[in-house]
């Protein structure tokens, strides 16, 4: 689990963040966008955010039977981080909601794990208004989870989204892994250190 929090910054440094004019789910426009799943969905970048996410309830103290968010964003969260509960012997089960209950089946909301009473931890990729995230914890608690925590890999600082969660959650702590600022700084070291190094390669050849 060696720097998973600086490997895990730059693998959303490097596959997440883009520049550019976008349309955020909110509604709101934004010059830069962060798709966590590039990253989360990456083998290396599964790894990373398991370990630090992992390393984050633990240094917490959180107690944590299972973990879960709302689908899709919290989805490969919430594998990467039980798979390496489970191989570092100290097992977090998962779970999903769904952003709404199913019309068929069983019908239920909350898929995988499902001990009632049971202590969990909230994950979500971004925070922005905190909707998703605030979905989860409800589906949570209606369904008879105590939650002990509430996670996010990535906060964007804007539009109310950690005062909407943090309401939410109470008394549970809301933490977020980085804020965008944090990704949006390391992109451009990268990037300038590329630059960097492709003028110094081209005066070489000159």
């Amino acid at each position: 689990m060696r720097n998973a929090r600086a490997r895990l910054l730059r693998l959303l440094a490097e596959k997440s963040f883009r520049l550019g004019n976008f349309t955020l789910s909110s509604g709101g426009t934004s010059d830069y966008y962060i798709d966590c799943r590039l990253t989360t969905l990456d083998a290396a970048g599964a790894v990373a955010t398991g370990e630090l996410v992992l390393e984050e309830i633990h240094g917490r103290k959180w107690q944590a039977d299972a973990i879960g968010g709302l689908t899709m964003g919290a989805d490969p969260i919430v594998v990467a981080t039980s798979v390496i509960s489970a191989q570092l012997g100290t097992p977090i089960n998962g779970f999903l909601v769904r952003k709404s209950e199913k019309t068929h089946g069983t019908g239920q909301r909350i898929e995988g794990f499902g001990e009632k009473g049971a202590h969990v931890v909230i994950v979500d990729d971004v925070c922005t208004t905190g909707a998703s995230t605030i979905q989860a914890i409800e589906a949570a608690r209606e369904f008879g989870f105590h939650i002990s925590g509430v996670l996010c890999l990535v906060e964007r600082e804007e539009a109310g989204g950690r005062a909407n969660v943090e309401i939410a959650a109470a008394p549970a702590r809301f933490v977020a892994l980085f804020t965008a600022n944090d990704v949006r700084a390391e992109h451009t070291a990268i990037e300038n250190d590329r630059s960097s190094r492709a003028r110094m390669m081209a005066q070489g050849q000159g």
